[in-house]
């Protein structure tokens, strides 16, 4: 419960802070879709300084490192109600990530490392239920603060629920510590700038006037990438493992859930500008319906452990990532004249598909990891969980970004925004090959009840 009041911030942080894009940015003087950019910056930082997590909690012990992220990321909150422009909410947003990037994947090691083979699906499922209550109230709090306060509170009310989180924290998370190995310094710098140029290059490829500049930093990016494998190759313990894509079920895991997470990424950016921009709802309103989403995740939390059991992760990440993908591919078709009781509905059924997929790629991907890699899976997994969800922004606002230019338009329709949408559902459903390739008996002991003591 401890390390869910960390993801429960999080969360509502990031569900708070999608709501109000449109009245931040006329406050800050840019176009709605530039902040994606505010967005991006803190997903890179989770993607730079995720892989570094696993590592310091092994050296200085899980509950010193989870304190100290929930206080880097309260620093960095309070540095985002102080922004005045867009670069100072930028860098405070990177801020924020630094914090994140530790603060939910120590969490979660702490929990792997507690629990059975067995009991890994039910110990997920219960850690993320109160972190989804985060989305629960993010939206319609958020259109509450920007219709009727500053938005600017969104960032202050992080403080008494991290404060509660640190004190809780020293009094009842354990200091566990794992295998000290050497920090891979040259990994770190050589990762971190591969994922920085990559993720920078697909945000300004988005905007005009910088293309060359986007190719470049995809270019360098690229070798920057290839030049890590090579270090990783002839280096004991690297910050990010390659070799833990020999493991079938996590390779599948990090392919097929990177792929599906393009929407996740994507959707909570899409959902408010459509609602504000498009059919002129108020942030209210298109709160109270993007909340739908978080509703549906949470339904099917107490079902995911019964459903896997029934019918296997294979079968059910199909079904599940074929419903899902529908769902949102779905938002494409909205319009002001829908019900709003139908688009409320839509949104629940793709929320309660689109989780059901993800508590099933977070369990499989470690039913083959023994104790050892534990920590250097955990911060690889949450690497590219992370990077594909900044994918899903930046292909989400290049596509708001292009699509009126070069239909020779200045202003936004609402065809571009349903091209953003099948643009990323197609992509996510993509990951449907994928999960084809399991074996059919794959996670078998992570289902079968626990043994008596």
């Amino acid at each position: 419960m401890v390390v869910a009041s960390a993801m429960f911030m999080q969360q509502l942080d990031s569900t708070v802070l999608t709501v109000a894009l449109p009245t931040m940015a006329r406050d800050l003087g840019v176009a709605a879709p530039t902040l994606s950019l505010a967005l991006t910056s803190y997903l890179i930082a989770l993607a730079l300084f995720i892989p570094a997590s696993g590592t310091l909690a092994d050296r200085f012990g899980s509950r010193i490192v989870f304190c100290l992220s929930i206080a880097i990321f309260l620093v960095g909150s309070v540095a985002c109600a102080l922004a005045f422009n867009l670069p100072s909410l930028v860098a405070a947003r990177f801020l924020q990530g630094i914090g994140g990037a530790m603060m939910v994947p120590v969490g979660r090691l702490v929990v792997l490392r507690s629990v059975d083979k067995s009991e890994i699906v039910q110990a997920l499922s219960w850690l993320v239920m109160p972190a989804l209550v985060g989305p629960i109230l993010g939206p319609p709090l958020g259109g509450m603060i920007v219709t009727w306060f500053d938005w600017r509170w969104i960032f202050y009310i992080n403080i008494p629920i991290g404060i509660a989180g640190i004190v809780f924290a020293i009094m009842l998370v354990p200091n566990i510590h794992g295998l000290q190995a050497r920090f891979d310094w040259a990994g770190f710098f050589l990762s971190g700038a591969a994922l920085a140029c990559i993720l920078f290059g697909l945000e300004l490829a988005s905007r005009s006037g910088t293309g060359t500049v986007a190719l470049a930093l995809l270019l360098l990016g690229s070798l920057l990438a290839a030049a890590y494998l090579l270090h990783a190759r002839h280096t004991q313990n690297p910050i990010l493992d390659p070799a833990l894509l020999r493991t079938t079920n996590f390779r599948l895991s990090v392919i097929a859930g990177s792929l599906a997470r393009i929407t996740q990424g994507a959707q909570p950016f899409l959902l408010p500008l459509l609602f504000q921009l498009g059919f002129g709802f108020s942030a209210a309103l298109t709160g109270t319906l993007t909340v739908s989403v978080a509703i549906g995740g949470l339904a099917m939390k107490t079902l995911a452990p019964r459903i896997l059991r029934r019918w296997g992760f294979r079968r059910s990440l199909i079904v599940s990532g074929l419903a899902g993908t529908a769902g949102y591919a779905l938002c494409g078709a909205f319009r002001p004249e829908w019900p709003l009781p139908l688009i409320a509905l839509i949104l629940l059924v793709a929320g309660f598909f689109t989780s059901f997929q993800f508590t099933a790629y977070n369990a499989i991907a470690y039913a083959d990891i023994d104790e050892a890699r534990m920590s250097s899976a955990t911060s690889f997994y949450a690497t590219f969980q992370q990077l594909s969800m900044s994918l899903g922004i930046c292909l989400a606002a290049a596509t708001l970004e292009l699509a009126p230019r070069m239909a020779g338009r200045g202003v936004l329709t609402l065809g571009d925004f349903s091209l953003a949408f099948l643009l990323v559902s197609f992509i996510s459903g993509s990951a449907i090959i994928w999960n084809r390739r399991f074996a059919a008996e794959a996670g078998q002991a992570l289902t079968k009840p626990a043994a008596a003591p």
